[in-house]
């Protein structure tokens, strides 16, 4: 039987015309595409304003590079018997990788601790009474971490060693209690990933449950504790408000950690507003944001460094 031409149309159309499912598809596509894009440009934006602005300090006012970084006086406003103002920025740089080396170190065997208790000593109730106040302190803002230091911190400093009670300690035991929850959690999840059978194999040739956490559940989780540490670092690094509160602000090299310190977030909040847009002194801010995008991007590096690494060695299991 003849099909009529008629017919035959309104069939092809309907056989050729996009799903509801398909033009749904297309426009999420559109949209993760957009969105992506718009995170691209945002970023690259970021990086170009900072990186431009952070520079000028040695293209436009011309002070030698070198001598920005590896200086250890900071005093914009006082030349020095050459007639340069004296931008050393060495004094910020070790007083940032000093409260942030120290936290973490001291971090660490906390969020190690507080994590093998949740997940392999009491994983049924440890986890309920620890995974609320790790979120507590995750919540909690940075000015109050901040005004925590001020009124105990460095009181409890002075009167046990005496002096003014700022310094690196004392900006060193709030980065601790800041980065600890960051470090918990990322940890946890970390000895969460290691498979079961793990533990039963080193159970069942005869390894007691100390000997299986150590050789076996810290070694395989090794690299994500690693991550957790790095972006324990990273956090600390950034901090600005609760460093600023406690640690001084002094921009001179520490002789010790109970000297008055600065670091780079801290110089940073209090300059950024007492200088013309255009001068020296604000140009010469701006690259200290330079080096802690750069520091924040070394970070990032060694995060993805440490990611890659574990997924070729779970690849090759």
């Amino acid at each position: 039987m003849a099909v009529k031409k008629g017919n035959v149309d309104p069939i092809k159309e309907s056989l050729l015309k996009q799903s509801v499912s398909t033009k749904k598809d297309r426009m999420g596509r559109l949209i993760s595409f957009s969105a992506l894009a718009l995170v691209g440009i945002v970023v690259i934006s970021i990086l170009f304003f900072v990186l431009s602005r952070g520079l000028m300090t040695f293209t436009l006012d011309r002070i030698n590079p070198f001598r920005f970084i590896f200086g250890t006086v900071w005093d914009p406003n006082t030349p020095d018997s050459q007639g340069n103002l004296q931008f050393g920025a060495m004094p910020m740089i070790l007083g940032s990788f000093l409260v942030t080396l120290l936290s973490a170190l001291v971090a660490t065997p906390f969020a190690i601790a507080t994590s093998l208790f949740m997940v392999e000593l009491q994983p049924s109730w440890g986890k309920k009474i620890m995974q609320p106040v790790v979120e507590l302190l995750v919540g909690i803002p940075s000015v109050v971490y901040g005004y925590i230091g001020l009124t105990i911190v460095v009181p409890f400093l002075r009167n046990i060693f005496g002096g003014s009670g700022f310094g690196i300690l004392a900006g060193t035991i709030v980065l601790f209690v800041m980065i600890l929850p960051t470090i918990t959690s990322l940890t946890v999840d970390a000895l969460n990933n290691v498979p079961d059978h793990y533990r039963e194999s080193a159970l069942a040739i005869g390894a007691t449950r100390w000997q299986m956490i150590y050789k076996v559940i810290l070694r395989a989780a090794m690299p994500g504790i690693l991550t957790a540490v790095v972006f324990g670092m990273a956090r600390a690094f950034g901090e600005a408000l609760a460093v600023q509160m406690v640690v001084g602000n002094a921009a001179i090299m520490p002789n010790g950690l109970l000297s008055s310190a600065s670091t780079l977030t801290s110089v940073l909040t209090q300059g950024i507003g007492n200088t013309t847009d255009g001068s020296v002194q604000n140009d010469a801010l701006w690259t200290l944001a330079m080096l802690l995008l750069v520091m924040s991007l070394f970070f990032n590096m060694i995060i993805k460094f440490i990611g890659r690494k574990t997924s070729i060695n779970q690849g090759d299991r």
